[in-house]
């Protein structure tokens, strides 16, 4: 059994990400497509081989086919949008962050309880099985206990986009801190209880360079770096991890959302020399995984690896981020 996917916008992610990994994952249907005009709908229709194409959001909505929406707009506008497919009985994947704060998270969530139907935040990366190594190795205790975590990731400089306005929810700490916050809080079973950040800021009243660190209960120490600040208009970027514990340390290099062979090392830390072991693991389209993963939790035989509980515990991380730097 197939599941009938719309998608509310033709966002460039949904382009190059999500509808080719719609293509890939097993039950799915590219059956609708909604765009701000018709012309654009149409033309994401002829190309991709959707069945329908609207011209408004609502339409597609009202669509009593559609089972799933797939919501990839700007961040202010996901909780209009989330809400009203889910009050229309429709599963929604949305992009990350799902919400501008965590308030806003619970009341999806509540809604989506309300009405029957799975709402899940797309972190397409927490689905690849790279993340799932990294999680084994650090519960195996091969490097001990866990007592810091580091993240970066810094892009491009972006001349004209909707990241860099505040009214659409832009900024480096919710495009890209969301991606190190969620690795951490993947690694570390414990509630933060100390958040210190800084943040350099845009013309347009946006973090565009911004660094944290957090203290946990149960004491492990984690920090983050995150910028839009390598050159304009590249494709440059910069991604790291750095897992450190008693007996070793994880250490990786590898972009969010990489598919291919990809690889991280464990370093044995010894009195006399280091033992280093690489991980090369083989990762399929994350955002296939990703919809495979919801599919099965529509057909009934799973539930979303992306919980309600991670996703509020993150956007309350991401709100204590948000209150220090003042944006």
């Amino acid at each position: 059994m197939n599941i009938k996917w719309g998608i509310l916008g033709t966002a460039n992610i949904a382009r190059y990400a999500t509808i080719p990994g719609m293509k890939k994952a097993e039950h799915c249907e590219l059956y609708a497509i909604a765009g701000r005009s018709l012309e654009k709908a149409n033309a994401f229709k002829e190309e991709y081989g959707f069945e329908k194409a609207y011209g408004s959001y609502d339409e597609l909505i009202a669509d009593k086919e559609v089972q799933a929406v797939y919501i990839p707009l700007p961040n202010n506008l996901h909780l209009k949008w989330v809400e009203a497919a889910l009050k229309s009985g429709k599963h929604v994947l949305c992009e990350k962050p799902l919400a501008l704060n965590a308030e806003e998270a619970k009341h999806m969530y509540a809604v989506a309880r309300e009405n029957g139907v799975y709402l899940m935040e797309a972190y397409a990366y927490l689905h690849s099985p790279y993340v799932q190594s990294l999680k084994d190795d650090v519960a195996s205790g091969v490097i001990g206990e866990v007592d810091y975590i580091e993240s970066a990731f810094i892009t491009q400089g972006y001349k004209e986009d909707f990241r860099l306005h505040k009214e659409f929810g832009g900024g480096a700490l919710y495009d890209l801190g969301c991606y190190c916050t969620t690795m951490i809080l993947s690694l570390i079973d414990s509630d933060p209880d100390f958040v210190k950040a800084v943040a350099e800021f845009s013309d347009e009243a946006v973090d565009v360079n911004t660094a944290a660190i957090v203290r946990f209960k149960n004491g492990v120490r984690a920090s983050f770096n995150i910028g839009m600040i390598l050159g304009q208009n590249t494709n440059s970027r910069f991604d790291r991890l750095y897992v450190h514990g008693t007996k070793g340390s994880i250490r990786s290099e590898v972009e969010y959302n990489q598919e291919g062979e990809v690889s991280y090392k464990i370093v044995e830390n010894g009195w006399s020399d280091n033992k280093v072991i690489e991980r090369k693991i083989s990762v399929p389209h994350n955002y296939a995984l990703e919809l495979e993963q919801l599919n099965q939790c529509i057909l009934g035989n799973a539930k979303p690896h992306i919980t309600p509980e991670f996703s509020i515990k993150n956007a309350e991380l991401l709100d204590k981020v948000f209150k220090e730097i003042g944006y």
